[in-house]
């Protein structure tokens, strides 16, 4: 049967929202950690594999990190982004990692002027990097560092309701061929990862969250914006900074519903990526 679509017809990227998952893991042994050596394998082999279930090369990524947060929305212009080290105590090799994808100072100023077109106040930041939010999971995921990537930052207030009318803002670019990624975790207790009060809390949070994504969107962002409501919430997120990237993505994601496309158990808590399209 002969292809009929049109060469014109624009290719729409998904959005993700992704697991970083803890200080440099991917790329360290932890059983120093007192963990198997094996704990963020799984992950690992999901990040590997994730760019092939891409409906084709992103033309550029958008990703908001769990790790950046700013007064107004904030995309970064550097076209060169240096290495932020926010992780602390492991191995000595982890702070030699390097990530050199460009930036991309044209679409960081499209990013702020489709916020602002929309009312929402955005800014650019000359000097912001990578942050291990950002590095970590892309050092996997996207080794070639051929793609040009821009950060945006949260809006520290983290409010639901702004960051998804933010990823709403940005939607468009999908139709571009820009990918927006969230990276943060859906799951993120500190204290009480690697114990068992993680594991029957994370995963009541985990199947509500993927319960509440794969609604229509206005049943959606309703659960969104209401999160804290939902089963052991405040378990699963003490501060909300590591959920919030997930607003854009579902924001930007729009008409499309939310499925999720991996979960593990790691450090006795569940935890899950999710995508829109």
């Amino acid at each position: 049967m002969p292809d009929t679509a049109s060469p014109l017809t624009p290719t729409v990227q998904p959005t993700l929202f992704i697991p970083h998952g803890g200080g440099p893991c991917f790329f360290m042994d932890w059983s120093i950690m007192g963990e198997p050596a094996d704990t963020w394998d799984k992950t690992a082999e999901w990040l590997r594999n994730l760019a092939s279930t891409l409906p084709e090369k992103p033309k550029a990524i958008i990703v908001v990190s769990g790790h950046w947060e700013e007064t107004v929305f904030t995309a970064a212009t550097s076209p060169q982004p240096e290495m932020i080290f926010d992780y602390y105590g492991f191995p000595k090799h982890t702070y030699e990692l390097n990530y050199s994808a460009p930036g991309s100072t044209p679409l960081a100023e499209r990013i702020v002027q489709l916020l602002t077109e929309a009312g929402i106040p955005a800014r650019t930041d000359a000097k912001r990097g990578f942050d291990h939010g950002v590095f970590i999971p892309f050092l996997v995921a996207f080794p070639d560092a051929d793609i040009p990537v821009v950060p945006l930052s949260l809006k520290r207030n983290l409010d639901p309701a702004e960051h998804i009318a933010a990823g709403r803002a940005l939607k468009s670019l999908r139709e571009e061929g820009v990918l927006i990624v969230g990276s943060g975790m859906s799951y993120h207790n500190m204290h009480a990862f690697r114990t068992p009060s993680a594991t029957a809390p994370s995963k009541a949070f985990d199947e509500w969250l993927t319960s509440s994504l794969a609604q229509d969107k206005s049943v959606r962002e309703d659960a969104l914006n209401h999160w804290s409501q939902g089963p052991a919430a405040r378990n699963a997120h003490p501060r909300e900074e590591h959920l919030l990237p997930l607003m854009i993505a579902a924001g930007a994601g729009e008409d499309d519903k939310g499925t999720r496309i991996f979960s593990d158990v790691v450090m006795q808590a569940t935890i899950s990526a999710f995508r829109f399209g």
